[in-house]
């Protein structure tokens, strides 16, 4: 039988914690199919704005790629490392912005602060096409790593406050299949593109910018009009819907509860929390290959002899597979409740896609090579994201969690930005034995932190079954529960 909360001072005996269930007094039952319903009506207003804000994020921030071979590195002679400092500027600016707008995010209004974000940064990225020297161009992609650094961990802490736990792995794969499709967009943009060098003065590299600027303009106009806010405050649920949604949230968290009231003991609670900082490294085993691969594949692709609009065109299809196997795989590890095995296959696909690209063999295989890459990570990033939301209790530990892992991901891009040299091309080995290095990272740590989570589970498991057999309970006040965080008794670790 369910129990009612009344009061922090309740106690609750550890038999009956992981069976506990909120009520309120307009609780409501929903049936599967009601309920499948009430989520995909959820999901419309959500995901599709979401997903899109993303693809034109990740157009905007990794079009330097596709610029570079339409005229950028001449016309503003990006000699040496130059081009390398370009990059290194925008995520380093992005790193330090992250968290503080994280915080920010529940402050302020989700439905006005993330579109606001969002057309801060497509006015930014358009300016970028009109740029004339080396420093103005560092100068305008600083600005555009202070604009973009809340949006994407924003994105994933406003999911989670929306999802309960092992419904989040879909969402985020949805909304990561964004960023994924825009490395297909951005080649076939690309190469529309520069069909235009020279109109208005321009070369294909500004226009480039202008274009995907202001598609972002127009996406974050419209944001505007239907992002919404938390469960509390969505007008377009009705008062049932919304006591159903909040109901699910508080009945997914039951066996600890959450702290929804922002103290300063969340953010060093976060900063080291071991769980946190492994969920951190895995993410930089991950994103350093995005990284890399996004800035960087149109040369490499040119690299084997291609011309650089066909070049543009062959980057197009290993993201629309990526894309397609995001999503499944997502979709399975809801499905299964589990992580860790989806993260470390996609690092074995990665890490043998690498391995080939580095061999002696022909450009047919080297090219194939870039699918497994391309395929392999971009797959298992959004389980990499969802499991460090799953195992962080606590909004603000959460929203902390989640900044510090799009931060630490940001440092793989620092360094993904400086590994592909120029002098380096066509082979970049240096560049892809780095990556090998921060993927091996990853195949340690993914199995090291669900070996620790599993044996947690047994042993709580185990607590519990042995105090059922002598008949005695630990007594624990709700804000006991909620101070303990995943340390409660009755929580359970997603592996």
């Amino acid at each position: 039988m369910a129990q009612l909360i009344r009061s922090n001072k309740l106690c609750r005996s550890l038999r009956d914690l992981r069976r506990l269930r909120f009520q309120t007094s307009t609780h409501i039952s929903h049936g599967a199919e009601e309920e499948r319903r009430l989520w995909r009506k959820i999901d419309k207003r959500l995901i599709p704005i979401s997903t899109v804000l993303y693809l034109v994020s990740y157009l905007d921030r990794g079009s330097i790629g596709n610029a570079k071979l339409q005229g950028l590195v001449t016309q503003l002679d990006l000699t040496g490392g130059r081009y390398n400092i370009a990059l290194t500027m925008f995520y380093l600016f992005y790193c330090v912005c992250t968290i503080p707008s994280n915080l920010l995010l529940k402050k302020f209004k989700p439905s006005r602060w993330i579109p606001g974000l969002a057309l801060a940064w497509g006015i930014v990225a358009t300016l970028m096409g009109l740029v004339k020297t080396y420093p103005q161009f560092v100068g305008v992609r600083i600005c555009l790593g202070v604009a973009e650094a809340g949006f994407s961990p924003g994105i994933y802490y406003l999911l989670s406050l929306w999802y309960p736990r092992h419904m989040l792995s879909w969402r985020f794969g949805l909304f990561w299949a964004g960023g994924t499709c825009s490395g297909a967009f951005s080649g076939l943009i690309a190469y529309g593109i520069s069909f235009m060098s020279g109109t208005a003065g321009l070369l294909g590299w500004s226009w480039i910018f202008i274009v995907e600027g202001l598609l972002t303009v127009i996406a974050a106009i419209i944001a505007f009009f239907v992002f919404v806010d938390l469960p509390e405050t969505a007008e377009f649920l009705t008062p049932e819907e919304r006591s159903y949604v909040i109901h699910r949230l508080k009945e997914d968290n039951s066996s600890v509860g959450e702290e929804e009231h922002f103290e300063w003991r969340h953010i060093p609670a976060a900063i080291f929390d071991w769980k946190i900082i492994s969920g951190c490294l895995i993410d930089v085993a991950t994103t350093g290959p995005i990284y890399g691969i996004s800035l960087f594949l149109p040369s490499i692709i040119n690299g084997f002899g291609y011309n650089p609009a066909i070049s543009q065109l062959l980057s197009v299809p290993p993201y629309v597979i990526a894309t397609a196997t995001a999503v499944i795989c997502s979709h399975y590890s809801d499905v299964t409740k589990m992580r860790s095995p989806f993260i470390f296959a996609g690092l074995c696909i990665t890490f043998l896609g690498f391995c080939i690209n580095i061999s002696d063999v022909s450009i047919r295989a080297k090219y194939a090579g870039l699918y497994f890459v391309v395929i392999g990570v971009y797959s298992s990033t959004p389980m990499v994201l969802s499991w460090l939301g799953n195992n962080a209790v606590g909004h603000y530990k959460r929203g902390v969690g989640l900044g510090m892992q799009v931060m630490f991901g940001n440092i793989a891009g620092i360094i993904a930005s400086n590994i592909y040299r120029v002098e380096d091309a066509p082979r970049y080995i240096r560049g892809h034995i780095a990556e090998l290095c921060l993927i091996s990272m990853g195949l340690v740590v993914v199995p090291t932190t669900a070996l620790i989570y599993a044996r947690r589970n047994a042993r709580r498991d185990a607590e519990e079954r042995e105090m059922e057999e002598k008949g005695s309970s630990v007594q624990l006040t709700e804000e006991e529960l909620k101070q303990m965080g995943d340390r409660a008794p009755g929580f359970r670790y997603t592996l």
